[in-house]
């Protein structure tokens, strides 16, 4: 993707798409190194953006495991639509991962094995991360592992408020650097 593009997009929507660049091949291969994809029944992604952790999720995961992204930014969901318009079991919604239930209700999921997420929690309000995180805790098996990515560990405190174990590992590749947190109850 057009590194300019999403520039246009960030400087549209700082809050909600929170980079100045797509993630690094680097951090995507972070994000999803220790997903267990032979095992895994179902994967969720929160804001796929222009879908760099998608397309590695979608070349590893079985093709009868289900695999949702719910993007909020218009324009990356109809980019993710066409690019990924013909992958088996890969659900795509365009809306808030505050609202992730209510699909999961409508394709009858009640837990999930994983929980990727490209969100900037950072910048997004308080009240918004908490209900995220709530929804997230409760749609996790209770081996379910929470992935993400923050530019600094400014929002550790909020983590640790919903998930007792978090390994953190930085990933210097990527623009800016980041840590990758992968959690757990």
């Amino acid at each position: 993707m057009d590194v300019k593009y999403f520039i246009k997009q960030y400087v549209k929507n700082p809050r909600t798409v929170g980079a100045i660049a797509p993630s690094s091949e680097k951090l995507a291969c972070k994000m999803v190194e220790d997903i267990n994809f032979i095992n895994a029944t179902c994967i969720i992604e929160y804001g796929p953006g222009t879908g760099v952790f998608t397309e590695k999720i979608l070349n590893k995961k079985k093709d009868s495991t289900i695999f949702i992204a719910i993007e909020y930014n218009s324009v990356f969901y109809r980019l993710l639509k066409e690019k990924f318009k013909h992958e088996k079991n890969f659900i795509l919604i365009n809306d808030s991962a505050e609202n992730l239930k209510k699909y999961l209700n409508k394709y009858n999921i009640d837990k999930v094995d994983y929980v990727v997420s490209g969100l900037p929690f950072a910048s997004l309000p308080d009240a918004m991360s908490k209900k995220i995180l709530d929804i997230t805790k409760d749609i996790l098996k209770s081996n379910g592992e929470f992935i993400t990515f923050q530019y600094s560990l400014f929002k550790m405190r909020l983590f640790r408020m919903y998930f007792e174990r978090i390994k953190k590992k930085k990933v210097f590749l990527n623009l800016p650097p980041a840590y990758v947190l992968k959690c757990k109850s």
